[in-house]
């Protein structure tokens, strides 16, 4: 299947000005960072996005499975449903849409994380524009609610800037911006880049 290409100049223009990242990047989170770096043109991404051990391969094996994905608001739907009707085809409900209540906090992406949570526990979750979903994700795993079997949070931060890092805490596969920096294009592109590298791989297999 032809998915949709960067530009491969500027993608190269990147390699060059990345350099040297580390020993501990594989190849395929090489390429999550590269295509953020991209889509912002802000070169500190590289040292800000954080993944858990086989978070990679265990987000591909939840989209190979067919399972449910989460995500905090319409933006991040809109933006990841064309690339999973060409390949994966999983089902996603979007937070802010799903009822029209809000939670305590005045956020109606917090009320919906915690109706959807409830109801796929084992589902992808995406955060990427919404704290107060994000809040209430972490209080759903402390609680364990939720078991994601992938959990992506980039929101941009400006109170509780730790927040992003208590993923750490619990034992799923995850990825985060360790920065008060983030959004929803951030959110989107690493997930579709997770999408391309999975559906590459897949096809290998057949």
């Amino acid at each position: 299947m032809d998915l949709d290409f960067t530009d491969a100049s500027s993608l190269a223009i990147i390699d060059r000005q990345i350099g040297e990242i580390g020993e501990n990047v594989t190849p395929a989170q090489y390429e999550i960072i590269r295509q953020v770096v991209y889509c912002t043109a802000d070169l500190e991404y590289q040292s800000l996005v954080k993944f858990s051990p086989g978070a990679l391969a265990k987000g591909a094996a939840a989209l190979t499975a067919v399972t449910p994905i989460i995500v905090d608001v319409p933006e991040i739907q809109v933006s990841i449903v064309p690339k999973l009707q060409k390949t994966f085809i999983n089902p996603v409900y979007c937070c802010a849409t799903i009822s029209s209540e809000v939670a305590k906090d005045g956020s109606k992406a917090s009320k919906g994380l915690e109706i959807l949570g409830r109801r796929y526990p084992q589902a992808i979750f995406i955060i990427g524009q919404d704290q107060a979903a994000l809040l209430t994700m972490i209080d759903l795993l402390k609680n364990k609610v939720i078991e994601p079997s992938l959990a992506i949070a980039t929101p941009p931060m400006f109170i509780e800037l730790e927040t992003k890092q208590k993923l750490k805490n619990f034992d799923l596969p995850y990825i985060y911006i360790n920065d008060q920096k983030g959004g929803t294009n951030i959110a989107a592109t690493i997930f579709n880049s997770l999408i391309r590298l999975a559906w590459k791989a897949e096809q290998r297999n057949y």
